[in-house]
């Protein structure tokens, strides 16, 4: 999670991450392509003119709007919706519609909202939540407005087409044009850490030493620790060579 937001920050996105949700299975991370829904309180005339614009392009008449955005689902993608942090009478989703979109998706839901059932959800194999909350109510008094727009989750501006990276320390949204350096970038970062770790616990070098701008000889020793790596690259050494040469670490 550091990895990915530090990448992020030093290219200008400061508003991908946000924090403290409910999961459905903590322990367990998921990725994909997000799918974006807004929810807001109903107003009648919107919501009336929503449903007249949803006849023109032949979406579901039958059930709520809240089953749109999972008609248009994909493997791989994550249904991710702004429903403005409401708990009761707040809930996106129960464990049909959980059913439904993992069917679509195989993957889960990311809500700045609620949903209900969460036993019903816990039972369907594969799929996760990551939510502001659950309650036994039905969703009352609020409305879908935009399916694959910008939206805000708490601190995170999100566009559809964004990659999600999301683990029980938070979620992070990813602009798809950077994800092949970020994951890149990611993951030799997290070899120079367990390099450094191991050092350390060797005594071969101080922590002032390892925690600031590596020396020439701790450069050549970690380069050297790479060659003679004890597990598999997380990357071809071809692409971890062609990062390498173009960069300070």
């Amino acid at each position: 999670m550091e990895e990915a937001w530090g990448v992020l920050r030093n290219k200008g996105y400061f508003n991908q991450y946000e924090g403290d949700w409910q999961i459905i299975f903590p322990d367990s991370a998921m990725t994909g392509r997000v799918v974006t829904a807004q929810y807001i309180p109903l107003r009648p005339d919107l919501q009336n003119q929503v449903k007249e614009q949803g006849k023109v392009e032949s979406r579901a008449q039958k059930g709520g709007t809240n089953s749109w955005p999972i008609d248009v689902l994909t493997p791989g993608d994550v249904y991710v919706a702004d429903g403005y942090g409401k708990i009761a009478d707040g809930t996106l989703i129960g464990d049909n519609l959980g059913n439904a979109i993992f069917a679509k998706s195989q993957r889960g839901v990311i809500f700045y909202g609620s949903v209900r059932d969460v036993e019903g959800l816990s039972e369907i194999k594969g799929f996760n939540g990551w939510t502001k909350g659950s309650d036994p109510s039905y969703i009352n008094q609020m409305m879908l407005s935009t399916i694959n727009a910008p939206i805000r989750l708490g601190r995170a501006t999100v566009l559809p087409g964004d990659v999600v990276l999301a683990k029980k320390y938070g979620t992070i949204f990813i602009p798809a044009h950077l994800v092949e350096d970020l994951v890149i970038t990611s993951e030799v970062t997290a070899l120079r850490d367990e390099f450094g770790h191991q050092r350390l616990r060797e005594k071969k070098y101080l922590a002032g030493e390892i925690d600031s701008e590596w020396s020439e000889p701790i450069k050549k020793d970690f380069l050297n620790w790479l060659n003679n790596y004890p597990g598999k690259l997380p990357m071809t050494k071809k692409e971890l060579d062609d990062y390498l040469k173009n960069r300070n670490y």
